[in-house]
């Protein structure tokens, strides 16, 4: 009788875990509202081929940095610097000087603000992970100089662009609370980075 007993348990909860697990899986939901400001991200990019970057002709390392404050739900706006220089050889000389090459270096400053808004609860997003569109408007601080003894046309590299407008989309995984990586794409520059939270 006592076998018997636990026999007939042992196929009532086969049974009802079965049941269970063909239950529908009730929907994810919506995750509460997420603060994503107070974040300091840092960021390494590669450019020289488009945007105010367009001039170079050769790829570069670009160094970037905002900070997000919260201005409203799911959106941020970061005031940013980004830094990169470079220089360029130019062979040139005419009658009156001989011809050698002459570098030209430029050093730029991009510096405006990011504005970033969060799709995480649209997509319901894992909470690990952040997903955003953006546009950075700025201008950039340039200072450019060639060789001493060119007399030739200084306007042949054309300086960056001051005034610009991006558009960026990218996604962050929260390592942690305090750490996260990103990968930026933008219109000028995509970069990856780290993102550091401060609650």
């Amino acid at each position: 009788m006592k076998k018997t007993i636990i026999i007939s348990l042992f196929f009532i909860s086969i049974t009802g875990f079965n049941i269970y697990a063909q239950l529908p899986t009730p929907p994810r939901p919506i995750p509460p509202f997420e603060k994503y400001g107070n974040t300091l991200n840092i960021g390494l990019g590669i450019g020289g081929f488009s945007g105010y970057y367009g001039m170079v002709g050769h790829t570069m390392p670009v160094f970037q940095v905002n900070y997000e404050l919260n201005v409203a739900k799911s959106f941020t706006l970061a005031p940013f610097v980004s830094f990169y220089t470079y220089s360029n050889r130019y062979y040139w000389g005419n009658n009156n000087h001989p011809y050698q090459y002459y570098n030209y270096r430029e050093t730029v400053i991009p510096i405006g603000v990011k504005g970033t808004y969060y799709f995480d609860q649209l997509l319901r997003a894992n909470p690990r992970w952040d997903f955003y569109l953006a546009g950075s408007l700025g201008f950039a601080l340039v200072n450019s100089s060639w060789d001493h003894g060119y007399a030739g046309d200084k306007n042949y590299y054309h300086n960056a662009n001051p005034l610009f407008l991006d558009i960026h989309i990218g996604s962050e995984y929260h390592i942690n609370k305090k750490v996260g990586v990103f990968l930026d794409l933008s219109s000028s520059v995509s970069s990856i980075g780290i993102a550091i939270h401060k609650f």
